[in-house]
């Protein structure tokens, strides 16, 4: 009869391996938890910092592989946890209760598909299984209601302070707040800017999004009145810049990019949607908005280029009949190419948390 494996042989061999991207092995982090042993099968969970972990096949491998380095062990059973912490930095009286972080999409200009990429972050980092909100903040043209396919006027309830809060309109897995709840359609928003500040802060501060991993913000375009007053007083753990490839974008992207910077927003990459196009028939490569911009302004501001979305006509389509491309299987929808984007975006705020705590 074999030796009886312990729990300190299992902890031993997996603090050989180290977390990926955020550095220190897996057990003085506190990764691993609830570790059993039965007979020569070993299994135990690895708590990630965020369930859209972009390396979690590597860290499945890996630690089966230590652990199957025992002698004796025959079998490991590896489930994934996650505990998507609070962003540090944030001061406390803006922080949104129950909320862990609060991600802006933005870009320099209108007309690059910032709303379709919010859109679909958002669902695809719930598919990855986070709770995650959308804010409409686009207020004089919002077009999420459409793009997910939500109609309705959001109830108003009692908190446990007895203030009344709204609660969101739920689709796809996330909860959504928009100014296309409360007006019609057809009419044109012509607020100036003290209220429509107000109403952001409403959709903030008064609507019951609590418990969510992140709250998504489709920003205004540009770097104008309302953009600047939102980038200053959110509570933002960072900003993702989306851009097409042309040059005529990328320079307005970069000017979005520094209004961040000014007010101590961090970066936490560029998207390039539209990216090029795939022909159906052929597959033939068409670089219809040039090549390389993205690139060269995530080069030049040295952060991430988080991925590049092919232009794609099941991603206009998606858009349009409100069922967003990453739920859709057709091949021009790219619906890995916007989860491998979530992915992204969350390991990297993970890394910003992680390096935001170790200077505090």
């Amino acid at each position: 009869m074999g030796q009886q494996i312990s729990e300190q042989q299992v902890l031993a061999a997996l603090s050989r391996v180290q977390e990926p991207e955020l550095g220190g092995d897996l057990v003085s982090r506190r990764m691993i938890k609830n570790v059993q042993v039965d007979g020569s099968v070993v299994s135990f969970t690895v708590e990630l910092t965020t369930p859209a972990c972009p390396l979690k096949g590597q860290i499945r491998s890996e630690v089966e592989a230590a652990v199957l380095a025992i002698p004796g062990v025959t079998e490991v059973k590896v489930e994934f946890s996650a505990n998507v912490r609070q962003h540090a930095g944030i001061p406390e009286q803006a922080v949104i209760p129950g909320v862990a972080n609060v991600i802006a999409v933005a870009a320099g200009k209108g007309g690059v598909g910032k709303s379709t990429v919010a859109a679909n972050l958002a669902v695809a980092l719930a598919q990855e299984g986070a709770s995650v909100g959308l804010l409409d903040a686009d207020v004089f043209g919002p077009s999420l209601p459409l793009m997910l396919g939500i109609t309705g006027q959001p109830n108003a309830v009692s908190d446990e302070n007895g203030q009344a809060v709204m609660l969101p309109l739920e689709g796809y897995g996330i909860k959504t707040i928009s100014v296309g709840f409360l007006i019609d359609e057809n009419q044109p928003v012509i607020w100036r800017g003290p209220m429509v500040s107000q109403l952001l802060r409403q959709f903030l501060y008064q609507v019951a999004w609590a418990p969510l991993d992140y709250l998504i913000i489709d920003m205004p375009p540009g770097t104008g009145d309302i953009a600047l007053t939102l980038a200053q007083s959110l509570p933002l753990t960072g900003a993702v810049i989306v851009t097409t490839p042309q040059t005529v974008a990328t320079i307005d992207v970069i000017k979005a990019m520094e209004m961040f910077k000014k007010v101590n927003v961090p970066l936490i990459g560029v998207v390039e949607n539209m990216a090029y196009f795939l022909a159906p028939d052929t597959g033939t490569r068409y670089d219809i908005f040039g090549s390389g911009g993205a690139q060269r302004v995530a080069t030049q501001l040295n952060v991430p280029l988080l991925g590049q979305i092919p232009l794609g006509m099941a991603v206009r389509a998606g858009g349009d009949s409100g069922h967003p491309a990453v739920i859709s299987d057709a091949p021009d929808a790219y619906a890995e190419v916007f989860r491998e984007v979530a992915r992204q975006v969350a390991g990297r705020i993970s890394i910003m948390k992680y390096a935001g705590s170790a200077q505090s």
